[in-house]
């Protein structure tokens, strides 16, 4: 059964398919952060509305998508996954993604832990 749409693009719609309703149902491994083009770019997957962009790492669209992920109570995941990729690809500049992310703020809105 051949298919031509993309094993991402195909996940990326079941996720949406799942946050539909305002409900959260995908627990588990969910990778928020996909590498693309050695850390140059990536695609953000967002559980609160479905949707996943490819954004250029060093964009300001891509600070506002992860902040909008950490306001959403994601943050935690999102900053261990910067962490995991930075440690399994040092060349790709990970950690400077992570370290701009915190100088713009973006951790800061987390919601307290309950």
């Amino acid at each position: 059964m051949a298919s031509n749409t993309s094993k991402t693009a195909r996940a990326s719609v079941r996720a949406g398919q799942a946050a539909q309703g305002g409900a959260l149902s995908v627990l588990g491994e969910f990778k928020y952060v996909i590498p693309l083009n050695g850390g140059k770019h990536a695609y953000v997957r967002n559980l609160t509305n479905g949707r996943t962009a490819h954004l250029a790492t060093d964009s300001s669209a891509f600070v506002e998508e992860i902040r909008a992920l950490a306001g959403a109570g994601h943050g935690p995941k999102v900053r261990a996954e910067l962490a995991a990729l930075a440690a399994t690809h040092p060349a790709h500049g990970w950690d400077t993604t992570e370290k701009r992310l915190i100088e713009a703020g973006v951790f800061e809105a987390e919601p307290a832990a309950a």
